[in-house]
């Protein structure tokens, strides 16, 4: 007698283990064997909804990945080309960074972009608010990363700015917090839900950072009915496949890029130069510029290796199929 074939939501991945939420209830699951003939962005990923066939007593089985409204992707830390495929069905993204040694203007600008390029909106949510005297500064150089992001200062702790995150909280919603350890992921989920559901983990007074308390990416359903997918801290954030995403953040340099007398500008010596132009009379900051150009730069390089990767795995998948 076959399974009746129901549509779920991935919650939780381990290795080769799904967690499917369906009707309230954490289920166990695996994947049919077809996927292993797919490509790995055909895996789902924490956020999927897939159809599934239910099995009471033992793993249900995944038969398909339904259609994505968007998915999360980064390079892996170890530089191989591999993308890792973070999350699915992501409305809003919340980049989680500390008002304290872990603040990075470039990391977040990265984070930016891996968050456009995968069609979800970017909101950075300044944590730690109370022990920052000039939060304001840090608010307005966040805002210049990009027309499309929005900023908040909070302090989870004391409840400082959490009515201005009330916005986002509406049920059916999917938020994605990304952020590095010891930014107040944990600390912010069990702020806005009213209860501690999260571990939490002391910081480190000589760098300021923290350790680990969130091993793997996880769905968590609060009670408002806003889905909250938390994710292992990153400190690092590798650039590939995000071109679009880094156009979408630095669109003021692409549309002074437009302006330049040849299409062909490489804005060094060329005569009729807007970046130039924009950089003498102090429009355009040249360390702003600088980035643009070092994120192009790596999402390149990194985007090449990626498809030689994808290559020889295809190759090596015909040579399997043969024998």
């Amino acid at each position: 007698m076959n399974n009746t074939v129901v549509t779920g939501r991935i919650s939780e991945i381990q290795k080769n283990s799904y967690t499917i939420r369906y009707e309230g209830t954490d289920i166990p699951g695996k994947l049919k064997g077809s996927f292993y003939e797919k490509d790995a962005e055909c895996f789902p990923v924490v956020g999927d909804y897939v159809d599934f066939s239910l099995n009471p007593v033992g793993d249900s089985i995944i038969e398909a990945v339904c259609n994505r409204k968007n998915m999360l992707q980064r390079p892996d830390q170890a530089k191989t080309g591999v993308m890792q495929y973070m999350v699915a069905n992501v409305d809003y993204t919340f980049i989680i960074t500390s008002l304290n040694e872990d603040y990075s203007y470039n990391r977040i600008a990265r984070y930016v972009s891996i968050v456009l390029q995968g069609g979800s909106i970017p909101v950075v949510v300044l944590t730690k608010s109370d022990l920052c005297n000039n939060t304001g500064r840090y608010i307005r150089e966040v805002e210049t990363i990009s027309d499309k992001v929005r900023v908040h200062a909070i302090s989870a702790i004391y409840e400082i700015g959490l009515d201005e995150l009330k916005e986002y909280m509406i049920s059916g919603t999917t938020i994605c917090l990304m952020g590095s350890s010891g930014a107040g992921k944990s600390t912010l989920i069990n702020a806005i839900s009213g209860k501690e559901i999260m571990k939490t983990s002391e910081i480190r007074e000589s760098d300021s950072t923290g350790r680990h308390t969130t091993t793997h990416r996880q769905l968590i359903e609060l009670p408002n009915g806003v889905s909250i997918i938390d994710t292992p801290g990153m400190r690092e954030v590798g650039m590939a496949n995000v071109a679009e995403g880094i156009d979408d953040t630095f669109s003021d340099i692409k549309e002074l890029e437009m302006q330049c007398r040849f299409s062909d500008c490489k804005h060094e010596t060329e005569p009729g130069c807007a970046i130039k132009k924009a950089i003498e009379s102090g429009e355009l900051s040249l360390d702003r510029y600088q980035l643009y150009k070092n994120l192009g730069s790596e999402n390149k390089r990194n985007y090449a290796m990626k498809k030689e990767v994808s290559k020889w795995r295809k190759e090596r998948n015909k040579m399997f199929k043969k024998y």
